[in-house]
């Protein structure tokens, strides 16, 4: 699987960790950045891991800010990105599985390598399940993407 990942500052050490994981795991990772602890806004992190999804240069994404809240919010703003901010194994699996989630959010200040590295497996691993009632949530969800609020 093709999997692109990008954090802010405050998930910088979260994500060089776990792009060494997704890497021993088999997948092919781009680390789209950031490369340091120097501050940067969050957007941009999730700009580059919707975009790389959304324009199918990778299959998935993980995205780490502080909290997760904030990347997760800028990266739902893209149309075709299902990104989920994650704390349990379950949630990271079964969001695959029934909402086709792309991008799995967490947050670096919050979630520790451990839970972190099994989250990132459960994400991974997991399919999405192609069942009836799933796939016509997401059509109900693209329509929201398609709607202009006015």
């Amino acid at each position: 699987m093709r999997v692109v990942a990008a954090s802010d500052h405050a998930g910088y050490e979260l994500k060089t960790l776990l792009v060494r994981l997704v890497e021993q795991l088999g997948h092919t990772v781009s680390d789209l950045g950031t490369h340091g602890t120097a501050p940067v806004d969050y957007p941009d992190s999730a700009t580059a891991v919707g975009r790389a999804v959304r324009t199918a240069q990778a299959d998935r994404g993980i995205l780490i800010c502080g909290s997760g809240v904030g990347a997760s919010v800028a990266a739902n703003k893209i149309p075709g990105i299902r990104a989920g901010l994650c704390h349990d194994v379950y949630s990271a699996h079964q969001a695959v599985e029934h909402d086709d989630m792309n991008v799995l959010v967490l947050g670096g200040r919050v979630v520790g390598p451990a839970l972190a590295a099994e989250l990132v497996d459960a994400f991974l691993g997991a399919r999405f399940s192609g069942e009836a009632r799933h796939v016509r949530r997401l059509a109900k969800i693209r329509k929201l993407e398609e709607t202009h609020w006015r």
